[in-house]
């Protein structure tokens, strides 16, 4: 890595660097930052940088695997460092501030398969019925829930299917939902 570069983000914040789609990823504390790749230079978009890439035409990373190309959310800023000290900063300095919140917000989100009696089986079984996340699940409830996984899997679902949905909904264990409980459910599908 460039020892100008090394120097500029140190003035900047203290990082890490492990390899990254095969290049080098810099890390503030678990977040990552910036890639270099091929003596190019990417910072994390999103934020207060989508502006600020966009108007300087910076061109996103394309990571190459052996039968696709993906487009990873950094950025080319190698022209910014060689002209353009502050605005360089700032950008290092947004992509830190970015990808700690992203990290932030993928950690507090709960999945569907975090919730009692759900695992990654039924996590997929619901998103394939059309169950997008945890609070659409919630709102629907467990009998609306049951039936569209029911008709997503024509018909081919257990019973036991309803309680663990509704045991996930209200936070138990679906064995210890109680009989009244059952044959209100019942009733609703």
């Amino acid at each position: 890595m460039d020892s100008r570069f090394c120097r500029n983000i140190q003035k900047i914040t203290s990082c890490t660097k492990r390899s990254m789609f095969g290049g080098i990823g810099l890390f503030h504390g678990q977040a990552m930052f910036a890639l270099v790749f091929d003596g190019l230079i990417y910072v994390k978009g999103g934020g207060e940088n989508s502006d600020i890439l966009k108007r300087n035409q910076c061109e996103p990373f394309h990571h190459v695997k052996k039968r696709s190309i993906a487009t990873i959310n950094y950025f080319n800023i190698s022209a910014i460092f060689d002209t353009d000290s502050i605005l360089f900063a700032q950008l290092i300095s947004n992509g830190i501030h970015i990808s700690f919140d992203e990290k932030a917000d993928r950690q507090s989100t709960k999945r569907l398969r975090d919730l009692p009696n759900m695992q990654l089986r039924l996590e997929r079984m619901v998103k394939k019925s059309g169950i997008k996340d945890v609070p659409m699940f919630e709102a629907l409830g467990a009998a609306v829930v049951y039936k569209k996984v029911k008709l997503t899997y024509q018909g081919d679902v257990e019973i036991t299917l309803l309680w663990k949905f509704a045991g996930a909904i209200i936070g138990c264990h679906w064995s210890l939902i109680r009989e009244e409980e059952k044959s209100e459910l019942l009733r609703n599908i």
